[in-house]
């Protein structure tokens, strides 16, 4: 199932953080960090997340965009202008650019006073009752669906009504300025038709083994993106939630989405990781074959990296285990 709709530098005042890319690449990484599964958090590892990801909308944006003012915002805003035109989805950089970008983000909450690591929704394991997932806790988690009786949010978005993250309001809407309260749409089952809850079919174990058969990078990459992938983005998103349009990192569980999707990759690596660690291959959109010297660009809210330097979670620029 497809992906709906497939989806300058900042003044020294409002510098990286000091674990940033450049502080990382210095560094010898022999203690990797964890990152834990959500369901495994501790509550106050949980609580710390959380009120990290809420500071983010209050701190100023790294961009020099006058639509917007904050470092919550930045994120989606950079999403939606690197996918329209395509430039990472649909080919080889789709991985290694949002390994990066949740590196990233997870820099950004250390700058909010978290100090633990990005962490993960297991959707493989919650397939059959996504709903009934720990991370749609309304007090330890990203709060529920949106509700059709949610008034003052504009047509065709559903506003997320409980959890910590209800009073988001996020200036962006795919690419257009369209504030909104924090939506969510997700996509109901239809047990009728062989259709789960959240599209959960599309990341059933059987899924999952389909992609994880593909030995090769440019078999195994767009097996990942297009079915589970793009189905947990449209499971939740559906046509009137953050999750759907391109601006998708306006919902925080974007984050731990894209955790897992690197979980899944990482995992794949360690299978042959002699092999498949620097694996990287295909036809970029502009026709051009793939290089582990492609770029990943951040456009001005991180250094723009290179594919080589986030092959490795062990080395390079990262420095984290799952």
């Amino acid at each position: 199932m497809k992906f709906l709709h497939l989806a300058t530098l900042a003044t020294a005042a409002l510098a990286l953080p000091s674990d940033s890319l450049a502080a990382r690449q210095k560094k010898t990484c022999t203690s990797p960090k964890l990152r834990k599964s959500w369901a495994k958090a501790t509550a106050t590892e949980k609580r710390s997340y959380i009120n990290a990801a809420l500071c983010l909308a209050t701190k100023p944006s790294r961009l020099h965009i006058s639509t917007h003012r904050t470092l919550y915002d930045d994120f989606g805003y950079i999403h939606a202008q690197l996918t329209e035109p395509q430039r990472i989805h649909g080919e080889p950089v789709f991985l290694p650019w949002h390994r990066y970008f949740v590196q990233v983000y997870e820099d950004a909450l250390h700058s909010c006073g978290y100090t633990g690591t990005a962490m993960y929704w297991d959707w493989a394991a919650d397939w059959a009752a996504p709903s009934k997932a720990a991370v749609w806790d309304p007090v330890l988690g990203f709060g529920g669906n949106g509700s059709d009786s949610a008034d003052g949010n504009g047509p065709g978005k559903l506003r997320v009504v409980n959890g910590p993250f209800r009073s988001l309001h996020p200036t962006y809407w795919n690419t257009a300025v369209d504030p909104h309260w924090l939506s969510r749409d997700w996509a109901p089952g239809h047990p009728e038709g062989g259709q789960a809850e959240m599209i959960g079919n599309a990341y059933s174990p059987t899924v999952m083994d389909e992609v994880n058969s593909w030995t090769v990078y440019d078999k195994f990459w767009p097996a990942l993106e297009t079915s589970p992938h793009g189905a947990v983005h449209a499971g939740i998103g559906g046509g009137r939630g953050d999750m759907g349009p391109v601006s998708s990192p306006n919902d925080p569980i974007f984050f731990l989405h894209h955790a897992m999707v690197d979980r899944v990759w990482w995992q794949w690596q360690q299978k042959d990781p002699q092999n498949r660690t620097f694996a990287y291959k295909g036809v970029r959109n502009d026709g051009q074959n793939a290089t582990l010297n492609d770029v990943l660009p951040m456009l001005g809210l991180a250094p723009d990296g290179i594919v080589r330097d986030y092959m490795d979670t062990n080395g390079g620029a990262l420095c984290y285990i799952y």
